[in-house]
């Protein structure tokens, strides 16, 4: 038995469906003089797969802790299904969550732990059976049914977890780190699982992970949190090729990062040369900026370069790694971090530790952000713009 997508709203008919599935509305939740949020307004649209996506203590698992009613926010409202849900309890709210943990009951089968909120809720026996047995069909667990949690795996024990929250059909679906717990193999099956799921549920799945790949894999759109605030909202491909900040840069993905000053349009000198971007940059000329280029972008070559210097680097190769699909190499120019370069592994160079090579990369592959606490300097008179760093 399954679920046909035009279903899945039957059991919540009083939810405004016409209303974004969850509106955070300038929220802040203290901790006495720490703020875990921070004035955080945030939307969730119905039907899409939202990851809240940071490191340890940045607010994310706070943030969902509010929307599930288990925290309560000192300041702003809260909306689900377009109704406000300040001092509704959480099994009153059209949401569920899932757990890193997943706190089954180990001395209930698995369909008696599927069907327990049901029963709590006083639902007919029929009724119950035939939800059990659907919820348990969409995650490919009904064989198991009358097994206890402790015969199952750690990936079957997550399928059960997530049939017990999707049973009572929410309109929401609330994920905490749920994949955490899993080896790196099955986790990444359960991503494709995860998504798949609620592509065809069309169910929306607010998901808290600190590991951005699983972000990146199985987003509509990413939050990534900083210090209880969203520091950019986008969709994977967004967040990873025009990252908003230094910080976003940083976080997702791998990055090689410069420090320099903006030197005229387009252009940055740092300590180790001059380096070119085609992007705009708000930065005025005499700024102190960070430039930005990822590993994937950097080419590697032995063969030293005519004419113009501007990114390029010579250095000396301190490091390989064989990566499967890719070769890394760690490059010291002369910085106190070593470049990190990415190549395809059918097309990167036979090297060697101690090789002496050339890094280069596009304008187009350069992003310029300010330094945080840097303030502007005036423009430089003693230095041309067309002078090589």
């Amino acid at each position: 038995m399954t679920i046909a997508p035009d279903e899945t709203h039957r059991s919540t008919p009083e939810a405004d469906t016409d209303a974004d599935a969850v509106v955070l509305t300038r929220v802040s939740r203290f901790y006495g003089d720490v703020a875990a949020v921070d004035d955080l307004s945030l939307t969730v649209h119905r039907g899409e797969f939202l990851s809240l996506l940071g490191p340890s203590g940045c607010g994310k698992t706070t943030t969902l802790r509010m929307i599930a009613g288990f925290e309560h926010p000192d300041t702003g409202d809260i909306l689900v299904d377009g109704r406000s849900v300040l001092g509704v309890p959480p099994h009153k709210r059209h949401v569920n969550t899932v757990f890193q943990a997943y706190a089954l009951f180990p001395h209930m089968s698995v369909a008696e732990n599927v069907a327990y909120g049901l029963e709590q809720r006083r639902t007919p026996k029929a009724e119950i059976r035939e939800k059990v047995v659907e919820a348990l069909d969409m995650v490919q667990m009904r064989t198991y049914a009358n097994r206890r949690p402790t015969q199952l795996s750690g990936g079957q024990q997550q399928r059960v977890a997530l049939a017990r929250a999707l049973v009572n059909r929410p309109s929401v679906l609330l994920l905490d780190e749920p994949l955490g717990a899993l080896d790196r193999q099955l986790r990444e099956e359960m991503q494709v699982e995860l998504k798949l799921l609620q592509s065809r549920l069309g169910i929306s799945f607010v998901f808290v992970t600190h590991d951005q790949g699983e972000a990146l894999s199985m987003s509509d759109r990413i939050a990534i949190m900083r210090e209880g605030r969203v520091e950019q909202l986008a969709d994977a491909d967004t967040i990873y090729s025009s990252p908003a900040s230094a910080y976003v840069a940083g976080f997702v993905g791998q990055q090689n990062f410069l420090e320099g000053r903006v030197t005229g349009v387009g252009a940055v000198d740092t300590d180790l040369g001059r380096v070119r971007t085609s992007r705009a940059t708000e930065v005025a000329t005499g700024g102190l900026v960070r430039v930005a280029v990822r590993p994937e972008f950097i080419e590697l070559t032995t063969d030293e370069p005519h004419g113009t210097s501007e990114n390029s680097l010579r250095g000396t190769v301190i490091g390989l790694a064989h990566q499967g699909e890719t070769r890394q190499f760690l490059v010291d120019v002369g910085d106190r971090q070593p470049l990190v370069v990415r190549r395809p592994t059918p097309d990167a160079p036979r090297l060697a530790v101690g090789d002496t090579v050339w890094c280069r990369w596009s304008a187009e592959h350069v992003h310029v952000f300010p330094q945080e606490g840097a303030h502007s300097a005036p423009p430089p008179t003693s230095v041309p713009d067309q002078q090589a760093g």
